[in-house]
């Protein structure tokens, strides 16, 4: 779900081609549930091979991969570890909500509507550890530093680009910026097109969040931010405080101190304020490695090819461009 608070954001658009020779730290879990989400046949189901494995995860790894890393930039692929407690909360609701959409999913079936299939679908994605492990094992083929975190992706991500080993998080939510990220990038795909409304599609570009510039164009601290998504919500107090939105949160913070908030409002969780507040602030230290492998081709081939039934032909057209990339003065994209 992420922080509910991009009604308030203002972000810049940027090129790909401004992004290149940068390093970017990915919200592996995030990037994978968007792959199983999106990428999948028109009666809703994910890819599959012959033998009923999903596929979509893998397939949006590597050709997103490869279409980044031929536009210059490296890719540091970072993987949660455990959740904190208080996000047992959100994870029960995660849990229901794919339990309902699987249930619409039948019914649809039963009636033959693939557009509520997909509808319905699209929101009963699970991430297994088969799954994961195949994203890992792709991704060093690749050429694309892993990490494992200790918790949190988004938190050890942040945690990189302040130490300036990653220029920016890719991910879609907001929550790196409560973490302290001084730079997020959303919308990094290749498509450039998103489904809107009854069909229509709209061009998205990749966007740039700059926390320093998202505090000044606010008029408030990180601290006062981190107040602001907890009202309105986070992975750790999911959907936040009745009847207060993004804009009724700005007010408040702007208005109150703190403590005096947080006695006002009716907290409802489990785990107080402060100690949301304090995870934000004081996220367990990963000790990470960063290792950029070779790519390695055949590894590539096996595991899509041999081993998922890819088409050969387009992966081995994929891998050309990677080679010519390489070949043509920028190689390892140093």
């Amino acid at each position: 779900m992420g922080t509910q608070i991009a009604p308030l954001i203002s972000a810049e658009e940027i090129s790909l081609q401004k992004l290149s020779g940068k390093i970017l730290a990915v919200d592996a879990f995030n990037w994978l549930y968007q792959f199983l989400s999106i990428i999948r046949g028109v009666d809703g189901e994910p890819l599959k091979d012959s033998k009923g494995r999903i596929t979509s995860h893998l397939s949006g790894v590597f050709y997103r991969g490869v279409n980044l890393l031929e536009a210059g930039i490296k890719l540091i692929y970072v993987f949660d570890g455990k959740p904190p407690e208080f996000k047992a909360e959100e994870q029960e609701r995660r849990r229901r909500s794919k339990q309902e959409a699987a249930l619409e999913f039948e019914k649809a079936k039963e009636a033959g509507d693939l557009k509520a299939m997909r509808k319905y679908a699209m929101r009963t994605v699970h991430l297994d550890e088969e799954m994961i492990e195949g994203a890992k094992e792709l991704l060093l083929a690749m050429g694309i530093a892993v990490v494992q975190a200790p918790s949190e992706g988004e938190a050890l991500c942040s945690q990189m680009v302040k130490n300036k080993d990653a220029w920016a998080i890719a991910t879609q939510d907001y929550d790196a910026l409560l973490f302290g990220s001084p730079r997020i990038v959303r919308n990094l795909s290749i498509s450039g097109r998103r489904k809107y409304g009854k069909g229509d599609f709209v061009l998205v570009n990749p966007e740039l969040l700059e926390l320093q510039k998202v505090l000044k164009e606010l008029d408030i601290n990180i601290e006062q931010l981190r107040v602001i998504g907890l009202l309105v919500g986070t992975d750790y107090n999911p959907k936040g405080i009745r009847g207060i939105g993004p804009k009724k949160a700005l007010d408040l913070v702007k208005k109150k101190k703190i403590d005096e908030i947080f006695r006002e409002v009716e907290w409802s969780f489990e785990y107080s304020a402060e100690d949301i507040m304090d995870f934000f602030r004081n996220p367990p230290e990963g000790k990470y490695k960063i290792e950029f492998p070779g790519l390695d081709a055949g590894k590539i081939r096996k595991i899509l090819c041999d081993r998922h039934e890819f088409s050969e032909e387009r992966v081995n057209n994929a891998l050309k461009r990677l080679k010519e990339k390489e070949s043509g003065g920028l190689k390892r994209f140093a």
